[in-house]
């Protein structure tokens, strides 16, 4: 099993720091690959605030994920990097692969392609658009894949697609993407309707923060019949998780690590919140403890786990809480 980091991104990423700075956020990116972590990863919003998780509803400040990826790749060598996820709406597919190759190629191929339809609605009046029905968000996100995949080939043949939302004429990307045969493109989500565009586009799949074994095999099971619909092997579908994540190397300093992430959290976030509250769905517990638990997603066939440190998306606690973690995953 690989392991992800999701870096802090954001100014709700620590409470000490607002606005966050790009040294903190290479500073973590540097530990973790210091540690021997796999792949670094960004999300994607204009703004962001954490009301849905209880914090403040006022917009803070966040960075854009593929400038700070390409800043990355220079800054952070030998390290996967990945966008988790990109907001379709946001740009032009065909000016996103071109982006992508660039990127690619800058790296030394090293970029993973998350996609989204997007939830959060600032994201969207933020650039002039109301937000689309679900339908259309899929939609339009199916489109995007397509033209993602078609120009990211490298060598491709000049390629033409006609959509809706998303076009592409005899379009070609010079210089091309490095990764054979292409960047893999995933997509994130869990609904039915995603999980079948997974199934006919997409080269993996994400869903994260929070999952039970259980509710994460009646998605597989979905994902499943999906793949078997259009004669797809399920085993072709990069699987990749995230959770949050907080591990002691024993119960004592589980318990004392978790006292530090309220104390960074933003303000609201954890009130009320147990330690045996925050272990459910989530990868919490002991060295040992994580260990049998990862080994659970591993035999579900998650191929990387992307952790969170923090208590909200992209937030973190302090650098070395990502220790234990590492080594409770290494191996698996």
């Amino acid at each position: 099993m690989r392991i992800g980091f999701a870096l802090p991104q954001h100014d709700f990423s620590l409470r000490s720091e607002s606005p966050l700075s790009y040294s903190t956020l290479l500073g973590y990116a540097r530990y973790a690959k210091d540690l021997g972590v796999d792949s670094l990863w960004l999300a994607d919003h204009l703004v962001w605030d954490v009301s849905k998780y209880g914090g403040p509803s006022e917009p803070g400040g966040m960075f854009e994920p593929l400038v700070t990826l390409s800043a990355l790749a220079r800054d952070v060598p030998d390290v996967r990097l990945g966008t988790l996820v990109l907001l379709e709406a946001l740009r032009p597919a065909a000016l996103l692969a071109k982006s992508i190759s660039t990127m690619d190629r800058v790296s030394g191929g090293r970029i993973d392609v998350g996609m989204g339809a997007g939830w959060y609605e600032p994201d969207f009046t933020g650039v002039g658009m109301s937000m689309p029905r679900p339908g259309e968000r899929l939609e339009r996100l199916a489109e995007c894949v397509q033209v993602l995949k078609g120009l990211l080939a490298p060598e491709a043949e000049p390629f033409t697609f006609e959509g809706k939302f998303h076009a592409s004429a005899g379009a070609r990307l010079t210089p091309s993407a490095l990764q054979t045969p292409n960047p893999p493109v995933f997509v994130g989500g869990k609904g039915d309707r995603l999980l079948d565009l997974v199934a006919r586009h997409a080269d993996g799949w994400n869903t994260c923060w929070q999952w039970s074994f259980d509710a994460y095999r009646e998605r597989l099971a979905v994902l499943e019949q999906a793949c078997e619909k259009v004669g797809r092997d399920p085993s072709t579908v990069w699987r990749s998780l995230g959770l949050y994540a907080l591990v002691g190397e024993n119960e004592a300093d589980l318990v004392r690590r978790f006292e530090r992430l309220r104390a960074e959290s933003p303000v609201g976030v954890l009130a009320g919140v147990t330690l045996d509250d925050w272990r459910v769905g989530r990868l919490v517990g002991t060295v040992e403890q994580v260990r049998e638990q990862a080994s659970g997603w591993a035999e579900l066939g998650v191929e990387t786990l992307i952790v969170c440190t923090g208590s909200v998306p992209f937030a973190v606690a302090a650098k070395d809480d990502l220790d234990p973690i590492v080594e409770s995953l290494r191996g698996i």
